[in-house]
C-alpha cells in the first residue's frame, strides 16, 4: 500500500510539475524579438518533402521582419527600394495565439482576417511555419500543396 501511495504521489508530482504555462513561456521566450524571412517554399502535399518552387528574398526584402513579443503582440514589416536605399513599405501590428500542443500560431493583422500557421521548427535562431490557409493544388496531382516560411534571426 505504501509503494502504490508513494508511485501515486510520484506521478502527481511529476504531472504538477510539467504546467502547460511552463512550456508556452518557454517557447514564447524562444519566439520573441525579430525574425527575417530567408525562404518561402511550397511543398508538396503528397509526401510534404518535395520542393515545388522555392522564393529566397533579395534585395530589400531581405530587411522584412516579423516580431513578436510575449505579450502576444506581432508585426510584420516590409522594405522596399533599391540597393541600399531602404524605406519601410508598411507595417502591419496586430495580435497572436500560440498552443504549443498543437503548435498552432494564428496571427491576427489590424484590420486583416486570422490567418492560421503551424510551428514546424522553433529554435532560438530558427523557426518554420506551415500556412494553412489559402493553399491550393500547385502541381496538378489533385492534393493540396503548402507553403512554408522560413525565418531565421
Amino acid at each position: 500500500m505504501k509503494k502504490q501511495l508513494l508511485l501515486f504521489a510520484f506521478s502527481a508530482f511529476v504531472l504538477s510539475s510539467c504546467e502547460d504555462d511552463d512550456i508556452q513561456a518557454y517557447e514564447m521566450d524562444m519566439m520573441k524579438g525579430e525574425w527575417k524571412i530567408s525562404k518561402t517554399e511550397v511543398i508538396s502535399g503528397k509526401d510534404d518533402k518535395t520542393a515545388l518552387s522555392t522564393y529566397v528574398p533579395t534585395g530589400c526584402e531581405t530587411n522584412n521582419t516579423m516580431e513578436y513579443r510575449t505579450d502576444f503582440y506581432t508585426s510584420f514589416t516590409a522594405y522596399t527600394g533599391t540597393g541600399t536605399d531602404c524605406q519601410i513599405a508598411y507595417k502591419s501590428e496586430g495580435t497572436y495565439d500560440y498552443d504549443t500542443e498543437t503548435k498552432n500560431l494564428t496571427i491576427k493583422y489590424t484590420n486583416d482576417s486570422s490567418r492560421p500557421y503551424q510551428v514546424v521548427i522553433l529554435t532560438s535562431s530558427e523557426m518554420r511555419l506551415k500556412q494553412m490557409f489559402g493553399n491550393i493544388d500547385q502541381n496538378g496531382d489533385q492534393v493540396i500543396d503548402y507553403t512554408y516560411i522560413s525565418l531565421k534571426r
